[in-house]
């Protein structure tokens, strides 16, 4: 792991220094249409949850997982011959985990791929902006890979505002084109006797089409407010297959669950600015599905400046969902059920998420390293109340 993130480490810092070295060129022509380097972000966190309620087992065992994530984002632009400003994102990322929950879909605890792999997963975006009419358009791919999952996703995206610019419309369409190699429970592989649907080794489809739709406003120069409506659909293969579901009858079948899931979110945020050093920035959300599940989210966070080069920001969130019409614990299916599931993750439930960050941005840059614009440090704990917790901590390098 250590590898990994010095490797995007050194690749990150030539990256930077040979833009740097690109910019300050002598002037030529056109100079202005040149490749300018913007910014680099490096992201690195750690990952940690446990809790008793694994689907892979039945809705009891171990939740134990550990990640380790690192994201490094490299943004340049340019302005083409009509004025317009292009600009470049490109986006990759390296997660490095072990689950003992996914480790027990296998006879040994450590044999099979599932116990660690790597997931591998870049993102590319071109944005085209007419500053002055105050409106852009753009398109973003992406793919993602681990041992059995392959995803490849676009998207397109438009916004406009307005004159005065304090009203602007946001609009993103995006979609995602998986495929799952499905893996069973080990026990149940020999006679496919696993239940109705994909068996062991079939290659699934699961296709998800989203869209965003959102309106910003500034109503005051301290008061700001959105409003979004992020409708998804999915098809495909929604089950998990390897999670194992047991029924009254002690019949041990595969998670089996419809191959179509509509979503509706719909949320707002309320940013309010207490004079030069405090921020309050709060979320709310409300959420429905075709599977039962109806969910609200609440969250403020807090942005308090130090001085003008740090900021601290505490946050919290509170989240509470219904279950889902599929879901039953351990033991508490019945047979003739169409559908089932014991992945808590689908049950009713509710969830605290706290903690804080701090941030540091000297004009001559962090520790002196001029290149280095900021230093984002954050902690979160969150906790659910059917047992499961976890903690994540991160730092944000921006060049």
């Amino acid at each position: 792991m250590k590898y990994i993130s010095l490797t995007i480490v050194a690749l990150y810092l030539g990256i930077v220094a040979s833009f740097a070295q690109v910019i300050n060129k002598d002037s030529v022509p056109y100079e202005k249409r040149k490749l300018k380097f913007e910014q680099a972000d490096l992201v690195n966190s750690y990952y940690h949850q446990d809790g008793n309620n694994s689907a892979v087992t039945g809705g009891l065992g171990t939740e134990k997982l550990t990640d380790f994530s690192n994201t490094f984002d490299l943004r340049l632009s340019r302005y083409g011959k009509t004025g317009l400003k292009h600009t470049y994102n490109f986006e990759l990322g390296v997660d490095t985990y072990t689950s003992a929950s996914s480790a027990n879909i296998e006879i040994s605890a450590t044999s099979g791929p599932s116990y660690s792999d790597i997931r591998v997963y870049p993102s590319l975006s071109w944005d085209i902006a007419n500053e002055q009419k105050g409106r852009s358009f753009g398109f973003d791919v992406s793919a993602s890979g681990e041992f059995d999952y392959t995803s490849f996703g676009g998207g397109l995206h438009y916004s406009k505002s307005s004159k005065n610019k304090n009203t602007d419309v946001d609009i993103k369409l995006k979609a995602f084109f998986d495929t799952w190699k499905v893996i069973l429970p080990y026990e149940l592989r020999p006679d496919n006797n696993s239940g109705p649907g994909y068996q062991q080794n079939d290659r699934a489809p699961r296709n998800s089409f989203s869209g965003s739709f959102s309106l910003s406003q500034i109503f005051t120069k301290n008061f700001q407010a959105m409003l979004m409506i992020e409708p998804a659909f999915q098809q495909g293969l929604l089950a998990t297959r390897y999670q194992r579901v047991y029924f009254t009858s002690n019949a041990e079948l595969a998670e089996f669950l419809p191959d179509n899931r509509l979503k509706l979110p719909i949320g707002a945020r309320l940013n309010y600015f207490l004079g030069d050093n405090l921020v309050f920035r709060s979320f709310f959300r409300y959420y429905s599905d075709n599977w039962g599940i109806k969910s609200e989210t609440a969250e403020l966070e807090t942005s308090i400046k130090l001085n003008p080069f740090s900021s601290i920001s505490p946050f919290y969130r509170y989240y509470q969902q219904t279950s889902a019409d599929y879901f039953a614990a351990y033991g508490q299916h019945k047979i003739n059920e169409e559908f089932y599931t014991s992945d808590y993750d689908l049950s009713k439930f509710h969830s605290n998420f706290y903690g804080a960050g701090i941030r540091f941005a000297p004009p001559t840059g962090v520790l002196g390293i001029n290149k280095l614009k900021m230093i984002e440090l954050r902690y979160g704990h969150y906790n659910r109340s059917n047992g499961l917790n976890s903690n994540i901590v991160s730092m944000n390098l921006r060049f």
